[in-house]
């Protein structure tokens, strides 16, 4: 069961990953482009979207890693802890100025990898 539970936060964080990065990072492109930032503004904010890119897929193999050899488990720490702070730092703001955060995936993405990474190592 614990295998199941693993991959199934790996393959929740890989669909975020691609979503995120693809269809996701073409509609925010738009977004910045649009914006009057500041071509630094533009260029780190799109840097910093595609950090949780990366994040979403270092989620996916490393959970896809220790389903495959248990002898990873701690590995699991660190990618419980940082999506379980992202989603806290998702609804937390989401609770308070920033009330549209809570009506994007971000926080149900990361919560879901939580609770299965949690389950799966449990």
């Amino acid at each position: 069961m614990a295998f199941w539970f693993l991959l199934g936060g790996a393959l929740l964080s890989l669909a975020g990953m691609v979503f995120h990065g693809a269809i996701g990072g073409r509609i925010y492109l738009e977004n910045i482009q649009k914006s009057d930032m500041t071509e630094l503004m533009k260029s780190l904010s799109l840097v910093s979207w595609h950090v949780f890119t990366i994040f979403l897929f270092v989620s996916a193999v490393a959970l896809t890693a220790i389903a495959f050899d248990p002898a990873w488990r701690a590995a699991a720490y660190p990618v419980i802890g940082v999506n379980l702070l992202g989603a806290a730092l998702f609804v937390g703001l989401g609770l308070g100025r920033h009330r549209q955060l809570l009506r994007m995936p971000g926080a149900y993405l990361m919560g879901g990898t939580v609770l299965l990474a949690g389950l799966g190592i449990g």
